[in-house]
């Protein structure tokens, strides 16, 4: 059987969460099966997800939105992912906040980095060998460093407050490089995809 790439965008389901900061991976996976013509999405029980399948870049890809809250997120990855090719073959789109907006970076391998949504898909999949698709989201300082909230109130405050028109506008310039960077994941490989996009 031909692989398929496991296209996932992490966040929280449900209208409160819907355009807030912590849910900028799972609109950009929208974005991405809507760019790719996939635009019917079937919701699954048995683990809670929401799932697409179409192709992009000429593969075969299947898009996963986990409907369970960031921190157990990786219960839907690991629902398609039952070997290590098809861990290699998985791109996970989130927010981070140790990146200024208007910023994406391609990661494989590394930690969490803090973020509970991919800390789940670790240990849910028992392996970092994962391609990651970082979206910044904080604002940006001076040298055009990440300026992040401080104190956990402010960054949950942060994080589950919908992003202003403005930040929406630039989501838009990010989300089309984005597309190209998870188009170039897939059809090239990670490491190429790096190189061109980091």
């Amino acid at each position: 059987m031909a692989s398929q790439h496991i296209i996932v965008g992490l966040g929280n389901p449900g209208d409160q969460y819907h355009e807030t900061r912590h849910n900028i991976g799972r609109m950009l996976v929208l974005h991405i099966a809507a760019a790719a013509g996939v635009s019917e999405w079937k919701g699954e029980k048995k683990p809670p997800l929401q799932v697409a399948r179409g192709s992009l870049a000429g593969r075969k890809a299947v898009f996963v939105l986990p409907d369970t809250f960031m921190n157990n997120s990786g219960r839907a990855v690991a629902h398609f992912v039952k070997s290590k090719k098809d861990a290699g073959n998985t791109v996970v789109a989130y927010d981070d906040m140790d990146l200024p907006l208007g910023t994406i970076k391609i990661s494989h391998g590394r930690s969490s980095g803090g973020h509970n949504g991919v800390e789940s898909v670790i240990r849910s999949l028992r392996t970092k060998d994962f391609v990651r698709v970082r979206i910044g989201i904080s604002p940006k300082g001076v040298r055009g460093q990440a300026r992040k909230p401080k104190g956990e109130e402010r960054v949950l405050k942060f994080l589950l407050s919908k992003c202003t028109p403005a930040e929406k506008t630039e989501l838009q310039k990010v989300f089309k490089r984005a597309l190209l960077a998870v188009e170039a994941i897939v059809e090239h490989g990670y490491q190429s995809a790096m190189t061109e996009y980091n």
